[in-house]
């Protein structure tokens, strides 16, 4: 059922203040075309959720939004990614200043291996942060919502704390250097339920101070949490597999009254 004509997105008409626009023309692992032809804007202080089948590029898109896929041999980006008035593929652009505005979480949780207080203090200390490291680490550790459970343990290693606090931990670390977007890649994949409710909670908090998207298999987390949603399929017209977005707009929209024919069979379930 992936089978696409070279169809592209009709353009998402924003309601808001837009604090990234992504322009993905064109994303290359070597010569392999993961992504063509997708335009996402992310609005501020929304949570954008981008869903789809796997393989359809949308764990790629987000990457791109921070350039995290520069890491990976053989990347290469056709388009642009503006943010605060500038690409931040733009020459002369440096990779790790984007990521200090631009956070990024994981599927899984990734602690380091140190105490709560360094884990969270860790890229302050990378940027050299001139302020009171304590009062940063407890301010994020309860923008994250973890402070009442470890406030009495920051010296112990962060790989002791459960499987959800260890997602909370890393969320609190992503906003400790105070960027503007939190990208999360499948963030509750690895989750049990309650645990995976308790961070799409914190996602709905974090929305009114950072703006967010969000990479999840599970559509009733994006009807949960997302106010926009982007749907992106798989296009093996050419013989390979290439993402591409099909339809973008509010959650409600998407899921109640999609405008493509391939979104309502999605997600209904007549493929996955």
């Amino acid at each position: 059922m992936n089978v696409s004509t070279a169809q592209i997105a009709a353009p998402f008409v924003t309601q808001s203040p837009v604090v990234m626009d992504c322009k993905l023309d064109r994303i290359f692992y070597g010569n392999f075309m993961a992504v063509r032809d997708s335009h996402v804007p992310i609005e501020k202080n929304k949570i954008t959720g981008f869903i789809g089948p796997s393989g359809c590029g949308k764990s790629t898109v987000l990457r791109s939004l921070n350039r995290m896929n520069d890491l990976v041999k053989g990347f290469r980006f056709e388009g642009h990614v503006h943010f605060l008035g500038q690409d931040v593929y733009g020459k002369g652009v440096d990779p790790v200043v984007v990521r200090r505005y631009i956070g990024m979480v994981f599927q899984q949780p990734n602690p380091f291996s140190m105490s709560i207080f360094d884990n969270v203090a860790f890229g302050l200390r990378l940027n050299r942060y001139k302020g009171d490291l304590g009062d940063r680490v407890k301010h994020a550790l309860q923008g994250a919502a973890l402070w009442d459970e470890v406030k009495d343990k920051l010296k112990v290693s962060g790989l002791s704390l459960s499987g959800g606090q260890q997602q909370r931990l890393c969320i609190a670390r992503a906003i400790a250097t105070e960027p503007e977007v939190l990208l999360l890649d499948e963030p509750c994949s690895a989750l049990d339920p309650i645990a995976t409710r308790r961070v799409e909670e914190l996602m709905v908090e974090l929305k009114k101070d950072y703006t967010i998207a969000l990479v999840t298999h599970n559509m009733q987390q994006a009807i949960r949490v997302a106010d926009t949603t982007a749907f992106f399929s798989v296009d093996i017209s050419q013989g390979t597999r290439t993402g591409y977005l099909v339809e973008m707009g509010p959650t409600a929209q998407i899921f109640e009254n999609p405008r493509e024919q391939m979104t309502g069979d999605y997600i209904s379930g007549k493929f996955s």
